[in-house]
């Protein structure tokens, strides 16, 4: 059986992939059609997020899995539709300090990649805020703001006393030196950490934590939701099930 790909499936596909004949439609159509029409029809019918929010929490999402193939595919739609340079190198950045170098820096190179390949001269302008100096109070700051002042504290007092240079590096490194940077607000990175989360399963209490955390910031219950249904396709439903639940326990105590 053909199945046709839905009219919206198929705009939205042409608008990210205007010049692009997927391989797969000749080996595998059924799966390619059904893809696409869940993916670019479905998903986007029950989500109300603009094109470059959706397709900066799906690369966050796809870098975490370790899809490099799925994730120059996207990043080509991404910049497609707007998505900057300075925003594709932000969030694989932002990834680094919750899925570590050693699976991230395929990423890194991979983006370097497409953006060369699209002209782009690297290396793109420096966009940290802080010094050796400033990183650790600045981390600090930040990171009162996104989890809270009595969170924070609480991670602090009951660390031992032998993991307290986890906390410090926490404050410094994971906030100082990643949340401060220029190139994406707090709010978008700390959709984007969400996602990556989410994405990389067995992290269920810094899912829930990093939902309380995008309410602190602003984004709302809605807007989890949206990211959550357009992150599916990708990550899966066991695992987007499994973020679902940590925002219906976070937002209405269930």
């Amino acid at each position: 059986m053909n199945v046709a790909p839905n009219e919206t499936a198929r705009n939205y596909h042409d608008l990210l992939f205007p010049d692009a004949t997927a391989t797969l439609a000749a080996t595998d159509p059924e799966l390619v059609e059904y893809f696409d029409n869940f993916a670019f029809g479905d998903v986007i019918a029950e989500t109300d997020l603009d094109d470059r929010t959706r397709l900066m929490v799906q690369l966050a999402a796809i870098i975490a899995c370790g899809a490099l193939t799925e994730y120059r595919v996207m990043l080509g739609g991404a910049l497609t539709i707007g998505v900057t340079p300075v925003e594709a190198k932000e969030i694989v950045y932002q990834a680094v300090p919750y899925i570590g170098i050693a699976k991230a820096i395929d990423f890194v190179h991979a983006t370097n990649d497409v953006l060369t390949e699209r002209g782009v001269e690297l290396p793109l302008p420096g966009q940290s805020t802080t010094t050796p100096q400033t990183r650790a109070l600045d981390g600090l700051a930040v990171q009162k703001r996104i989890v809270g002042d009595p969170a924070v504290a609480r991670m602090y007092e009951s660390a031992p006393q032998d993991e307290q240079h986890i906390q410090r590096f926490l404050s410094a490194n994971c906030f100082g030196d990643h949340y401060t940077r220029a190139g994406l607000d707090v709010p978008t990175r700390e959709l984007l950490t969400l996602s990556t989360l989410s994405a990389l399963g067995g992290c269920d209490p810094q899912v829930k934590g990093h939902v309380a955390a995008n309410l602190n910031v602003g984004n709302k219950r809605k807007l989890l939701i949206s990211v959550m249904t357009s992150l599916l396709p990708f990550i899966g439903y066991p695992r987007t099930l499994n973020a679902l639940r940590a925002i219906d326990e976070v937002t209405l105590g269930s």
